[in-house]
């Protein structure tokens, strides 16, 4: 998939632009494979299994020092680290019959808006950040990926 990186973009930009602050920020996004992002599930979440989208979020709590002092103006603000598993993306949606490119957007939105605090643990949460990435993704011209989920 030559264009990832622009696809990256593309769905980073749609979800901060949606629900991000209006002084600039900067997160990273890295596309990795199910043995690194196992890994990474097990050592931070204690999940033994790949899965599809992992955020790191910088938080007041775990902020270095130097995040949390006053910005310049135009510094952009870090927000923290989105991994994407590029092989589990591409089975689920084989499984789900759905482009890849569709659900790679998704997930890149997904944990963007995990940076941005929204969560998906309680269902009021849920309803509130699924409504944000199927706006998001709409705006991208891509279909609701929970509707064909329910399908």
């Amino acid at each position: 998939m030559g264009d990832a990186s622009v696809l990256v973009i593309a769905a980073a930009q749609a979800a901060l632009a949606s629900a991000g602050p209006s002084s600039p920020v900067e997160v990273s996004v890295r596309l990795t494979g199910d043995s690194e992002i196992q890994t990474l599930n097990n050592t931070y979440r204690g999940r033994d299994a790949a899965t599809n989208v992992l955020s790191f979020a910088l938080s007041d709590d775990d902020a270095h020092p130097e995040i949390e002092t006053p910005l310049m103006d135009g510094v952009p603000r870090l927000l923290g680290d989105v991994v994407v598993a590029y092989e589990t993306c591409a089975s689920e949606a084989e499984d789900q019959s759905k482009p890849l490119a569709d659900h790679l957007h998704h997930m890149v939105v997904h944990g963007i808006l995990h940076l941005l605090g929204y969560d998906h643990e309680i269902e009021d949460d849920a309803v509130v950040m699924e409504t944000l990435e199927r706006n998001i993704l709409a705006d991208l011209g891509i279909p609701d990926p929970y509707a064909r989920a329910a399908a």
